[in-house]
C-alpha cells in the first residue's frame, strides 16, 4: 500500500545504524533518497565566440517555473547589453510581444554614481525586441555579467508569461551595475524556446544553466524502517 501523505510531526525514529528513513521520488532528476533542493538541471549551454545561446527543448508543462543561471557572460565587443527573447512552437523568430520595466543601481570604482535610476532605454511597451537583462558590460579580460532569469509557467494557454531578472555587470565604465528587469510576454500561447545574445557581437565566453523548479511535494513516497 503506497502512502500519499506523511505527517512528519507524528514520526518518532531514534537515529541508529539499524534504522533509516529513505525517500523515493519519481520526479525527473531526483535520486532515490534525495530530499534536497527543488531545482532540476535540464540543460547547460557554454559560449565560445557564440552569436547566440538557445534552449530549444525541455521547456514544457512539466514545470511551472524555469530558472536560467547566467554565469560570467563575457562579450566580444565592449559595452554590450546581455539580452533574451522567447518564441512559441517551432518558431525561431524570437519576437514575442513584451511589456517590461527596468531600473538599475550602480557604483563606480571611483566611489561615484551611486543610487538607483529608472532606465527607459531598456524597458518595452508591447515591443518585440530582445529584452535587456544586463547592461553596458565591458569586454576587458576581467569583465562580465552574471545573474538569474525566472520565467513563470511558460506553457500556460490561459495567462501571459511573467519573467523577473536580476543581473550584475562589471561595466565598460569600471562600475558595478545591478540591473532589475521584470515584465511579461503578452501571449497566451505556450512558450517553448528561449534565446540569449549580446546586443552586438558574439558572446565570447560564459555558461547558462536552465533549471526546472519542482512543485513542493514528493510522489510515491516509500518509508523503510529497518529494525
Amino acid at each position: 500500500m503506497a502512502l500519499s501523505k506523511v505527517n512528519f510531526n507524528s514520526m518518532n525514529v531514534t537515529p541508529s545504524a539499524s534504522k533509516a528513513i529513505k525517500f523515493n521520488s519519481s520526479n525527473n532528476g531526483l535520486e532515490a533518497g534525495d530530499l534536497g533542493g527543488n531545482l532540476v538541471l535540464l540543460a547547460t549551454q557554454t559560449a565560445s565566440s557564440s552569436a547566440t545561446l538557445s534552449f530549444t527543448s525541455s521547456i514544457d508543462s512539466t514545470y511551472k517555473e524555469y530558472i536560467f543561471k547566467c554565469i560570467s557572460m563575457h562579450p566580444a565587443s565592449d559595452s554590450q547589453r546581455f539580452q533574451f527573447q522567447a518564441d512559441t512552437g517551432t518558431n525561431t523568430n524570437y519576437n514575442q510581444t513584451i511589456t517590461s520595466t527596468s531600473f538599475r543601481a550602480s557604483h563606480t570604482e571611483a566611489d561615484a554614481t551611486a543610487g538607483p535610476s529608472y532606465k527607459t532605454a531598456t524597458d518595452q511597451a508591447q515591443g518585440t525586441a530582445f529584452q535587456t537583462i544586463g547592461e553596458s558590460t565591458g569586454n576587458a579580460n576581467d569583465e562580465s555579467t552574471s545573474g538569474t532569469l525566472h520565467v513563470f509557467e511558460p506553457s500556460s494557454t490561459t495567462f501571459v508569461k511573467h519573467f523577473i531578472a536580476t543581473n550584475n555587470s562589471s561595466s565598460a565604465a569600471d562600475n558595478s551595475q545591478q540591473d532589475f528587469k521584470a515584465g511579461y510576454f503578452n501571449t497566451t500561447t505556450a512558450l517553448t524556446i528561449v534565446q540569449f545574445k549580446m546586443s552586438s557581437g558574439n558572446i565570447d565566453a560564459g555558461t547558462i544553466k536552465m533549471y526546472g523548479v519542482l512543485s513542493w511535494h514528493l510522489q510515491n513516497i516509500i518509508i523503510i524502517v529497518l529494525i
